[in-house]
């Protein structure tokens, strides 16, 4: 189930860096039901809309290589989801499901009755809310990038069921991650973290904008949500996925290729791309290596057959 026909191009030094091309981007607001401010970006172009959500406790800035590079005809809309990045910081709904009725306030605001749609890492997760809360009528195609199916190994799974969600953390390993990002040692514990999702030695630079960006979010936010991110299993979701899908894993991820290939097994006829570590190494393939990872992405996205 590997995608083929896109030559991947190898990693490329520091291209991360260039950042966004100036373009038609608009920068916009949105007022929750909650009273929640979010902010996102529009890229402005025509065709489907593809809405890209980001991961716990990072920012839209991670999908700056794709906002106006991964075509330049294609509408790109990021957000920065509550409590990340520029949007508002409430004292409530930080829960998964809550994430999702945002994702589909935006989609109401910015009228788009159909899109495609990516996730990443709890980006995934929110997109798997969205749909078994309101359904996949709206959405064309689905990219899910480096998620587990389940993030905490709860004790009724089996070894093997633990093994194929891709669990990250034991029950009492996720309190005791969570409990030491509220203290007083939390910024080093963030840090850490982020460190723990690059294999080998990571760009310096592309490893401090990571670190950088997860400060945006209060641990009064970041840990609940981090809870209830982790406390989730979505594996009764994958089957009723009933639209074109694309599993994107990452060999040098802290997140086990295994578990993208029992994803993609699990969702009907989806399809399976798995970065091997001479172009990506990290969680983070996207900004590894942009043009791979367009290259990818845009290629599934631009097929007009369903699977």
């Amino acid at each position: 189930m590997v995608l083929v026909g896109v030559r991947l191009p190898k990693r490329q030094g520091q291209a991360w860096r260039a950042g966004r091309t100036p373009g038609r981007e608009a920068v916009g607001e949105l007022t929750t039901n909650d009273g929640t401010k979010l902010v996102y970006r529009d890229s402005g172009g025509d065709g489907v809309p593809l809405v890209m959500l980001h991961g716990w406790g990072q920012t839209q800035e991670m999908f700056r290589h794709q906002l106006t590079g991964l075509s330049p005809s294609r509408r790109v809309v990021t957000v920065d989801l509550r409590g990340h990045g520029l949007s508002g910081k409430p004292h409530h709904g930080y829960r998964i499901a809550r994430l999702a009725r945002d994702v589909l306030e935006l989609v109401d605001q910015l009228h788009l009755d159909r899109f495609d749609a990516l996730g990443w890492s709890m980006g995934v997760s929110v997109w798997w809310s969205f749909m078994d809360q309101y359904g996949t009528g709206r959405i064309r195609r689905f990219v899910a990038v480096d998620q587990p199916a389940a993030v905490a190994a709860v004790p009724w799974m089996t070894v093997e069921e633990q093994q194929d969600s891709g669990a990250i953390f034991d029950v009492a390993g996720l309190m005791e991650l969570g409990a030491a990002l509220a203290g007083p040692d939390g910024e080093k514990t963030r840090q850490d973290f982020v460190r723990g999702m690059f294999s080998g030695d990571p760009d310096p630079e592309m490893l401090a904008f990571v670190a950088e960006q997860i400060t945006s979010t209060p641990p009064y936010a970041g840990v609940p949500l981090l809870f209830d991110h982790c406390a989730q299993d979505w594996r009764d979701v994958l089957p009723r996925i009933d639209v074109p899908t694309l599993v994107i894993g990452c060999d040098g991820s802290h997140v086990n290729p295994g578990s993208q290939r029992f994803i993609a097994e699990q969702i009907p006829d989806a399809r399976l791309h798995v970065f091997p570590t001479d172009v990506a190494s990290s969680h983070f393939p996207f900004l590894e290596n942009p043009a791979a990872f367009n290259a990818v992405v845009e290629k599934f996205l631009a097929e007009e057959a369903e699977i």
